[in-house]
């Protein structure tokens, strides 16, 4: 798989997610997933090298396990080792699960990182790989292929929502100013007369032609003097 493919089936899930309040920055996503899977999107769609670890099932990690080799760096040595590895219905369950991880104390550097960089740099901090490297080779990814674009990316939409949303707001407030004007919860003194005789008068039906006085809108307090002048009530 080219990296524009993995691309276009990483990119969007990445940015959706941060989108919706994830921590982890959509370039420093796309960048562990291409580092972790050699730019090949797996059968159990484990795209960051989570083991199973002690970890319970849940709703976006279900149990299932495959057993690969794997290698780690301990006192400075690489040792090829055996590990078991979640497996995922899906690419967006394994970021989602990934993010409850992150969510541990442990990572707490990571969350509060203020750039994908140093969330990078974080992620070795905290150990979420032995490899010493492990930082510097995502920080080169993000650089070599520009995906700090789709963090800027999602912060334009984020902006652009949060204007629609003040904008929604403002039309709210209006209509409802508007409605509160046209409602009032008492006749104005110069409908008094006119809805007096319409309380006064029967109509057609043998009931007052207006049988609550209180709550209607100006139009109709205009229209009831227009017909009270007029001698119609």
């Amino acid at each position: 798989m080219t990296p524009s493919d993995f691309f276009a089936q990483i990119a969007p899930i990445a940015k959706e997610i941060l989108l919706e309040g994830s921590t982890i920055f959509a370039s420093l996503r796309i960048a562990q997933s291409a580092h972790e899977t050699g730019w090949q999107i797996p059968s159990w769609r484990n795209l960051g090298g989570y083991k199973v670890g002690s970890g319970k099932p849940n709703s976006y990690w279900r149990g299932t396990v495959v057993n690969k080799g794997t290698w780690e760096v301990y006192d400075g040595r690489k040792v090829n080792i055996q590990a078991a590895f979640r497996a995922y219905d899906s690419i967006e369950d394994f970021y989602r699960d990934q993010d409850l991880l992150f969510e541990n104390s442990r990572y707490d550097r990571v969350r509060k990182a203020k750039t994908a960089n140093e969330q990078a740099q974080m992620l070795q901090a905290c150990g979420y790989a032995t490899d010493p490297k492990y930082a510097a080779k995502l920080i080169a990814l993000m650089d070599m292929y520009d995906l700090h674009k789709y963090d800027e990316e999602v912060v334009e939409v984020s902006e652009k929502i949060t204007q629609l949303e003040t904008k929604i707001a403002e039309l709210e407030k209006r209509l409802s100013d508007m409605e509160a004007k046209q409602t009032l919860s008492s006749p104005p003194d110069w409908a008094q007369e006119a809805v007096k005789s319409a309380v006064n008068t029967l109509g057609a039906n043998g009931k007052p032609i207006l049988s609550e006085p209180n709550g209607g809108s100006y139009d109709f307090y205009r229209v009831l003097t227009v017909l009270h002048r007029k001698g119609l009530i």
